[in-house]
């Protein structure tokens, strides 16, 4: 999987806060129901964990699962600041794990699966495996690029900067050819 900068997902944590449902989280909530057990895939630096766990019911244990053990050393450093300044208290492990080459081994039944920002980068085959293995498990996956751009202003330069972008998002991150915007 390709490794992300800790000093990019600080600078996109506030924006990525704002787009997040509200709704979707609350029905996840309600699928969960006590003392949830979850794993978040791809966790990064904890964006995700930070955001999600407030919303969730109390007794709440995570298993956090990134490649990069700098960024899990990232999440792992923020969890004892973050949870004096909203007063959350759940139980966190952070394992490094290579998704694209580990998943498989996952033990996924009975908890909840979410992930941030990554199924864009997933190849199909590799969504279609964890699909299948979470039929009967709540999932919630947000900030999925969707293909949707806009500049303002337009500038005449908008459509190569969108192609190249495109064609980034579709690059092999890890998992085999990546789904980008499909």
């Amino acid at each position: 999987m390709s490794r992300f900068a800790a000093d990019w997902l600080a600078l996109r944590e506030p924006h990525d806060r704002a787009a997040r449902s509200g709704a979707l989280a609350g029905r996840f909530a309600k699928a969960l129901g006590p003392a949830p057990r979850l794993v978040d895939l791809g966790c990064g630096t904890g964006a995700n964990l930070r955001w999600l766990g407030p919303r969730l019911a109390p007794g709440q244990r995570w298993l956090c699962l990134d490649r990069d053990r700098d960024l899990l050393a990232r999440a792992e450093a923020a969890l004892d600041g973050w949870r004096a300044e909203v007063g959350w208290r759940g139980e966190v492990r952070f394992e490094a794990l290579d998704l694209a080459i580990g998943s498989d081994s996952l033990a996924l039944d009975g908890v909840a699966v979410t992930a941030s920002a990554l199924l864009d980068l997933a190849s199909a085959a590799w969504l279609d495996a964890l699909a299948a293995r979470l039929r009967r498990s709540p999932v919630l996956i947000a900030l999925s690029f969707d293909g949707r751009l806009a500049w303002q202003p337009a500038l005449a330069e908008d459509e190569r900067v969108r192609a190249r972008f495109l064609r980034h998002q579709r690059r092999d991150k890890g998992f085999g050819p990546a789904l980008g915007p499909q």
